[in-house]
C-alpha cells in the first residue's frame, strides 16, 4: 500500500514565505522580459505604419500593433499584481521575523530575571548594612588616630594675635637697650685708670722733636 500511495513521511515540506518569495520574483522576471519584447514589436509596428499610406496593408498593421498592447496590458498587469503580493509576503515575513527577535529578547530577559534573582538571593542585606557601619567607625577611628599624632606638644593650644604682637614689641625693645649699653660701655673709663684720658694732637711739640749732629 505504501508503494502504491506513498505514506505522510515521505510527503514534501511546504514552502515557506521565502520559498514563494523567490518563486514569485522569477516570474515577475519572466513578465518583464515578454513587456520588452513587446514594446520592441510595438515600436516596429510604429515605424511601418509611418511609412505607410492609409490603405489596407496600414489597417493590418494597425491591427498587429493592437493585438500587441493588449497582451502588454495583460502582462502589465501581472505584473503589477505579483509586485502587490511580493510586497505583501516581505511585509509578513519581515513582521515575523520582527516577532522572532522579539521571542528572542523576551527569552533572554527571562533567563537573565532568574539568573538575577539568584544572585540576589544569596546576599544578606543585612550583613551589607553592618559591614558599612564597621567601615564607618573604622573610619572614625583612624581620623581620631591621626589627630592624636599630629598634635603638637609645648605648645598653648589656643594663642592671642594681641599676646604675640605685645611679646614681640618686648623683644624688639630689649634688642635695642642692650645696643645702646653696649655702646656706653665702650665708652666708660676703665676702673685702674685713676686720671682722665689726656688728648693727644697729631701735631708733634718742640720737646720732641730731637736734632742729630
Amino acid at each position: 500500500m505504501n508503494r502504491l500511495f506513498g505514506s505522510s513521511a515521505s510527503k514534501k515540506p511546504k514552502p515557506t514565505l521565502q520559498d514563494a518569495i523567490s518563486s514569485t520574483d522569477v516570474r515577475m522576471a519572466s513578465i518583464e522580459v515578454k513587456i520588452k519584447k513587446l514594446d520592441a514589436e510595438l515600436g516596429r509596428y510604429k515605424e511601418q505604419m509611418a511609412k505607410l499610406r492609409n490603405g489596407p496593408g496600414k489597417n493590418a498593421i494597425q491591427q498587429r500593433a493592437l493585438r500587441t498592447l493588449k497582451q502588454k496590458k495583460m502582462y502589465e498587469a501581472q505584473l503589477a499584481t505579483l509586485t502587490q503580493q511580493t510586497f505583501n509576503m516581505e511585509s509578513a515575513a519581515l513582521t515575523t521575523e520582527n516577532l522572532r527577535n522579539t521571542m528572542a529578547t523576551f527569552d533572554a530577559m527571562q533567563v537573565a530575571n532568574k539568573e538575577m534573582r539568584k544572585q540576589y538571593g544569596k546576599i544578606d542585606i543585612d550583613k551589607i548594612e553592618s559591614m558599612h557601619y564597621d567601615m564607618e567607625d573604622l573610619l572614625e577611628q583612624s581620623n581620631e588616630i591621626q589627630e592624636i599624632m599630629g598634635r603638637s606638644y609645648a605648645v598653648p593650644d589656643e594663642l592671642d594675635e594681641a599676646d604675640l604682637e605685645a611679646e614681640l614689641d618686648a623683644l624688639q625693645l630689649e634688642e635695642e637697650e642692650e645696643g645702646a649699653s653696649y655702646l656706653t660701655d665702650l665708652n666708660k673709663v676703665p676702673d685702674f685708670v685713676d686720671e682722665p684720658p689726656v688728648e693727644v694732637s697729631d701735631t708733634p711739640t718742640p720737646q720732641a722733636v730731637k736734632t742729630s749732629w
